[in-house]
C-alpha cells in the first residue's frame, strides 16, 4: 500500500522551524512474510534532545513492552543500527501470531515520542496451494497467502516432490496433471525450505509426505518423538529418517554419531516416528523422511522438521533496587509451552512456574531452573550477586566405568567466605530428603573413600565396582547457614563387564 511513508510531528523549541524536531519514519507501512521466515522492520528517528532509551513494541498491548524482554520473543529478536538509522526490528522463525503492528519509541530527558503514532504493520502467512476445476480434464493451481506477499516474490512449483517450474505469478499455468498419484505444491524463491504441503489434484492417494510439526526445540540430554504420515501410491520398497545437512542422504540408523540413540515406528500411513534419546547440541538439524517405491522416489529435496536443541541458562538483570530480575533462558522457544521450576541453593521453590523470577539480591543465595518433567535437566546455578554463592560442579555428568576397577567422582563447591562448612557427604540413595552417607553405606563397606585437594572440591572413590553400584551420585555440604541439598542432579555412574 506504502512503500516509504514519513510520520511527522514537529515538537519545535522556542519557536524554531527546522529539521531537528523530533519524529520517526518508518520505511514501510505494511509487509507481508512467510511463516518461520526472518523479517526486517525499520525506521529512522530524530530526537530534539539527547536520546536515553528506545525499543520497539505491539501496539495491541495495553502498555508498551520492550520486545527484547517479551518472552513470546526470547531469542527471536534483534535491534540494530544506530541513532538516525536506519533502526532496525529484526524477528526470526516468524509465526502466524507474530501479524500485529509494530512500532518505535524512543525518549529524551524531557520528551517521549512514540506511543501513540502508527507503525508498521506486519502480515505472516503460510503458503496453501488451492485447487480449482478448469477446462475439462484440467485444474487451475494457485500458490495461496493470506496476504499480498512483499517484494513480487517468484513462485516455484513442485509434481511429485520434484523441482517443476518457477514463475511471478502465483497461479500455475501449465496444464495439471490429473492422475490419482501426483501431488503439487509450492514455495517462493528465496524460500524453498517454507514450501506449502503438498495436495492431491484427484483423490487422497497421491504421492505425499506431511510433518506434524515443522519446527522442535527441546532440551539437551532429553528425548524427541519426530512424526510424519505418508502417502505412496504404489506400494512402499524402501523409508528412512536423514539429516538434510548431509551431502548424501544417509539413514540415521547406520550412522555412528547417533549409535543406540535411534529408533523407528510406525507404519504406512503413520505417524511414522523417529525418536532420538540423549539429546545433543550438535543433534539440532533438520530431519527428513524419503520413501522409494518401484517407479517413484520422495522425499531428498522436500524440507522436513528442523529440530533445535538447547540447555537452560539463568539470566540475571537488574530490576528494583535491590532486586534482580532472573529469566530462564534458551537458545530456542520450548515446544509446549512447559512449566518452570526454580531452586534456591539447591532447594525446590514452590511458587514460581513462569521463565522470569524476581528475588533480592543477596551474596550467598544461588538460583537456578529446570522445566516441570525434566527436572534433572536443569540449568548450571548462578550467583545473584558476586561469585561466592551457595553451589555445586560435577565435573562429569555421567562416567562409564568397568566391573572391578576404581572410579573418581568429582566436584568443586563454593560459599561465602562467612558461612562455616559443617559437614559434606556423598550419597546414591535419597527419598522424601533422607539420605545415607555412602561412607556408613554397608553395601559400600571398605570400598568407598571421600578426598580433597583444596577446601573447595571433594571427589569420591568407589573401588571393586559392580554392576549394582550402577546409578546417580549426589555431593551435599552443610555449613552453618544453609544447605546445599539432594534435589539437585550428580554423576551418573554406569559399570559394565568387560566384553572382550
Amino acid at each position: 500500500e506504502y512503500n516509504l511513508v514519513d510520520l511527522l510531528l514537529c515538537h519545535c523549541v522556542s519557536g524554531v522551524q527546522g529539521q531537528s524536531c523530533n519524529r520517526v519514519t518508518y520505511t514501510k507501512r505494511r509487509i507481508c512474510v512467510l511463516k518461520e521466515s526472518t523479517v526486517d522492520i525499520s525506521c529512522t528517528y530524530v530526537g530534539y534532545y539527547s536520546t536515553t532509551s528506545s525499543f520497539w513494541f505491539r501496539s495491541d498491548k495495553s502498555t508498551p513492552e520492550d520486545l527484547t524482554t517479551n518472552p513470546g520473543y526470547a531469542g527471536r529478536v534483534e535491534y540494530t543500527g544506530t541513532y538516525r538509522g536506519p533502526f532496525t526490528l529484526r524477528i526470526t522463525d516468524l509465526r502466524e501470531e507474530d501479524s500485529a503492528g509494530y512500532r518505535f519509541t524512543f525518549k529524551a530527558d524531557n520528551f517521549d515520542w512514540g506511543h501513540s503514532f502508527p507503525g508498521t504493520t506486519l502480515s505472516v502467512t503460510g503458503l496453501q496451494v488451492k485447487v480449482t476445476p478448469a477446462a475439462e480434464g484440467q485444474n487451475t493451481l494457485t500458490c495461496s497467502t493470506t496476504c499480498t506477499l512483499t517484494d513480487n516474490p517468484t513462485y516455484i512449483w513442485y509434481k511429485n516432490g520434484q523441482h517443476l517450474d518457477e514463475s511471478t505469478s502465483p497461479q500455475y499455468k501449465d496444464p495439471v496433471s490429473s492422475n490419482y498419484e501426483d501431488s503439487y505444491s509450492c514455495a517462493v524463491k528465496g524460500h524453498e525450505d517454507l514450501h506449502s504441503p503438498a495436495v492431491c489434484v484427484q483423490g487422497q492417494s497421491c504421492n505425499r509426505v506431511t510433518y506434524i510439526e515443522r519446527r522442535i526445540c527441546v532440551l539437551k540430554g532429553s528425548t524427541v518423538y519426530i512424526y510424519c504420515t505418508y502417502v505412496g501410491y504404489y506400494s512402499t520398497t524402501s523409508s528412512f529418517w536423514f539429516r538434510s545437512d548431509k551431502s548424501t542422504p544417509e539413514d540415521l540408523t547406520t550412522d555412528p554419531g547417533y549409535a543406540g540413540r535411534v529408533k523407528y515406528t510406525g507404519t504406512y500411513r503413520g505417524p511414522f516416528t523417529l525418536r532420538i534419546t540423549d539429546l545433543r547440541e550438535d543433534d539440532s538439524a533438520e530431519y527428513r523422511f524419503p520413501f522409494k517405491t518401484d517407479n517413484f522416489e520422495w522425499g531428498h529435496s522436500f524440507p522436513g522438521t528442523t529440530l533445535s536443541v538447547t540447555g537452560l541458562q539463568v539470566k540475571v538483570t537488574p530490576a528494583a533496587e535491590g532486586q534482580k530480575k532472573l529469566t530462564c533462558s534458551t537458545t530456542c522457544t520450548l515446544t509446549d509451552n512447559p512449566t518452570y521450576i526454580w531452586y534456591k541453593n539447591g532447594q525446590h521453590l514452590d511458587e514460581p512456574t513462569s521463565r522470569q523470577y524476581s528475588v533480592n539480591s543477596y551474596y550467598s543465595d544461588s538460583y537456578s531452573c529446570a522445566v516441570k518433567g525434566h527436572e534433572n535437566l536443569h540449568s548450571p546455578a548462578v550467583c545473584v550477586v558476586g561469585e561466592s554463592c551457595m553451589n555445586v560442579t560435577y565435573t562429569h555428568q555421567s562416567i562409564c566405568a568397568l566391573k572391578g576397577s576404581t572410579v573418581d567422582i568429582s566436584c568443586f563447591y563454593t560459599h561465602p567466605s562467612w558461612h562455616n562448612v559443617t559437614e559434606v557427604s556423598w550419597f546414591s540413595k535419597w527419598k522424601s530428603g533422607v539420605t545415607k552417607d555412602l561412607s556408613l553405606n554397608p553395601e559400600y563397606a571398605d570400598r568407598v573413600e571421600y578426598h580433597r585437594q583444596t577446601e573447595k572440591d571433594s571427589t569420591l572413590r568407589i573401588t571393586d565396582l559392580r554392576e549394582s553400584d550402577s546409578t546417580e551420585y549426589k555431593f551435599r555440604f552443610t555449613s552453618d547457614e544453609a544447605r546445599w541439598g539432594y534435589s539437585f542432579p550428580g554423576t551418573t555412574l554406569s559399570v559394565t563387564g568387560n566384553t572382550a
